[in-house]
């Protein structure tokens, strides 16, 4: 409101939506308790009920589903705050694992466990990142509906559930690589975004492919080969299968399997980009 909003008008993003629909109380009745999208047969009971030409009732409909859309202003003042978050997140993960041991060597995720100490900055952390994903998984019934509703629903149960049951069981420590990989490539995209939404079309086109790049890397290289390895076999190696280890790896694979559909996303979009010129989403 106060920071992304001016940022945006001075940009020249104007806060007006999509043209709006004739006030029209039948029509608007159907649209809200029956149908956004009339069929045939209703349309032609609305024309008769109405005296309108169904044609000009199909562009009533279309203009009242578009008047419901979040304005170019809405979308880039929410992915103002999201690129805020992740960026501040991410380098302050970067900073804190830089001088962690573990962060180097992923068998010291391990010593000693579960007798770990639990200092203030890995606290603040994990504090800081749960609090986030919580919000999401409220605000998202709230915010811009998206196509990837369902997937992103899954993800942030997923996250919060890897996230709460990491610091019960005293996992933070690879819990901690977990989230500062994933942050890696999120602020790249909501960069790609904000760039779209000020039609810096070849800044959104260079932040997108970017983003591919490290998303791949981080989530289909790192993120098996690093994460998963020493969750799966050298924890097994090391401590032996505890209780929970099935659990925590299962929601571990379950991340994976998500990273692996975005990353098709993420690829026929950039196919798309290459044929076309440009990225059109």
């Amino acid at each position: 409101r106060f920071i992304a909003k001016p940022c945006a008008i001075t940009l020249g993003i104007e806060d007006s939506g999509p043209r709006r629909a004739q006030p029209n109380a039948i029509l608007e009745k159907v649209f809200t308790s029956i149908t956004k999208s009339p069929d045939g047969k209703r349309l032609e009971g609305l024309s008769k009920q109405l005296d309108w030409d169904v044609r000009k009732i199909q562009r009533w409909f279309r203009h009242r589903r578009n008047q419901d859309k979040p304005t170019t202003l809405t979308k880039f003042c929410e992915s103002m705050w999201r690129f805020t978050f992740y960026l501040s997140i991410f380098f302050y993960g970067i900073r804190f694992l830089w001088t962690a041991p573990w962060f180097w060597d992923t068998r010291q995720c391990w010593y000693n466990y579960p007798f770990q100490p639990l200092t203030s900055r890995l606290y603040y952390y994990y504090i800081l990142e749960l609090a986030f994903y919580w919000s999401l998984m409220f605000s998202q019934f709230t915010d811009i509906k998206r196509k990837d509703f369902l997937i992103m629903f899954v993800h942030h149960l997923a996250t919060i559930g890897l996230i709460t049951f990491s610091y019960m069981n005293n996992m933070v420590r690879v819990g901690t690589l977990v989230l500062c990989l994933h942050d890696a490539s999120d602020f790249l995209l909501e960069a790609a975004k904000l760039a779209n939404y000020a039609k810096y079309q070849r800044l959104c086109d260079a932040f997108f492919m970017l983003f591919g790049v490290v998303f791949i890397v981080t989530r289909l290289g790192i993120y098996p080969f690093w994460i998963l390895n020493t969750t799966l076999f050298e924890s097994w190696e090391l401590i032996g299968p505890y209780p929970s280890w099935w659990l925590f790896n299962g929601l571990l694979v379950t991340l994976q399997i998500l990273h692996i559909i975005w990353s098709y996303l993420i690829i026929r979009t950039a196919y798309k980009a290459l044929v076309r010129g440009k990225v059109r989403r």
